[in-house]
């Protein structure tokens, strides 16, 4: 007792601390080279061009502000990005991880693939977006947008280690947070022809020819869907092509050859999910396809064109030739309606959209 009780004298009459030798717990974010940060940070450029190469970010943020008359460009893949306070810039963004906030902007043109995508309080925002989720504007007016369309050598690797999906892409589905009750809607849709490099142009140098940069429809890392424009025809298709390693490249080469067949099939949206055996029975209304889902996330295609049933069976018996691939195709065009109208709502439920 009388060695507890001149302890706590000691100490104040507080019992006495504990010696430890434990090191104090370093954090992930602790370990960041900040010397570095202002390598992120695009600040108050006036009619100036900013390249950030391959390799340059690396998954880190990125700050964009106060810039006017610039082009902007980022070939590398990042984890977020904050656009603010800039006018009448071209700004080309690697896939994003996660979001990009741009914030009391105009004038500008923007290429961007991301997870989220918001604007605030804009004005003339002309954008080639994908979107994994559905786009957000907010006090923002005149705004357009267009289907991504882009390819350098290193960007397909570049979405994959942001997480992204080159199939999972709701650029027009636009969801305006303060539409103006009365008035025309505060976004619409760019000409199904318009080029991106008319809106942004490719830069010039050694080292952006060695990247073979090009915007057109056709080498684009991304397919170039319709959206949610009015469509050519009464008629559509579905496809969903089953996870066995290739299936990827096989609805790529999918969508590349149907185009060689008919320009007018067009490709309207695709979606890339994961399903269980019950969703397999409701969408596809049979068990034929409940061991096939359970293999990974599909592949959903939606086409439309006068014809586009019977083309696509076609184009897929010639594709699937000698192959072990497994690939589901519409079967009348009356089937075809109730079938994409499950698979679209079941895929939107399963990604919050």
């Amino acid at each position: 007792m009388g060695c507890i009780l001149s302890c706590l004298k000691k100490n104040n009459g507080q019992m006495p601390l504990e010696e430890t030798t434990e090191e104090p717990k370093v954090y992930s974010w602790d370990k960041r080279d900040r010397s570095r940060a202002s390598d992120f940070i695009i600040d108050g450029k006036k009619g100036e061009t900013v390249i950030k190469h391959v390799g340059s970010v690396n998954g880190e943020q990125i700050v964009i502000q106060n810039c006017q008359d610039s082009s902007i460009y980022v070939f590398d893949h990042i984890a977020t990005v904050n656009v603010d306070d800039c006018i009448n810039c071209n700004i080309f963004l690697g896939p994003i991880k996660s979001s990009v906030f741009i914030r009391d902007c105009k004038q500008c043109r923007v290429v961007v693939a991301c997870q989220q995508f918001r604007t605030r309080d804009c004005f003339q925002i002309d954008t080639f977006l994908l979107c994994g989720t559905q786009p957000i504007i907010e006090s923002s007016s005149r705004m357009k947008f267009a289907c991504y369309r882009y390819y350098y050598s290193q960007l397909d690797s570049h979405f994959k280690s942001a997480g992204l999906s080159i199939f999972n892409n709701n650029w027009s589905n636009i969801h305006d947070f303060t539409p103006v009750p009365g008035e025309d809607l505060n976004f619409s849709y760019l000409p199904v022809d318009s080029k991106v490099e008319d809106l942004v142009p490719v830069p010039q140098g050694e080292e952006i020819e060695s990247m073979q940069i090009k915007t057109d429809e056709n080498n684009s890392v991304v397919p170039m869907t319709w959206g949610k424009r009015t469509k050519l025809s009464r008629e559509s298709c579905l496809l969903v092509f089953f996870n066995d390693g290739g299936s990827g490249e096989r609805a790529l080469k999918f969508l590349h050859s149907i185009k060689s067949h008919d320009a007018n099939c067009i490709l309207v949206q695709t979606k890339e999910v994961s399903m269980g055996p019950e969703d397999a029975r409701r969408v596809f209304g049979s068990d034929s396809y409940v061991k096939a889902v359970q293999q990974g996330p599909v592949i959903g295609i939606q086409m439309n064109g006068d014809n586009c049933v019977s083309l696509c069976q076609s184009v897929i018996l010639e594709l699937m030739k000698g192959t072990t691939g497994l690939v589901f195709v519409s079967q009348s065009v009356a089937a075809a309606e109730t079938q994409i109208d499950n698979f679209y709502s079941f895929a939107e439920m399963q990604m919050g959209i």
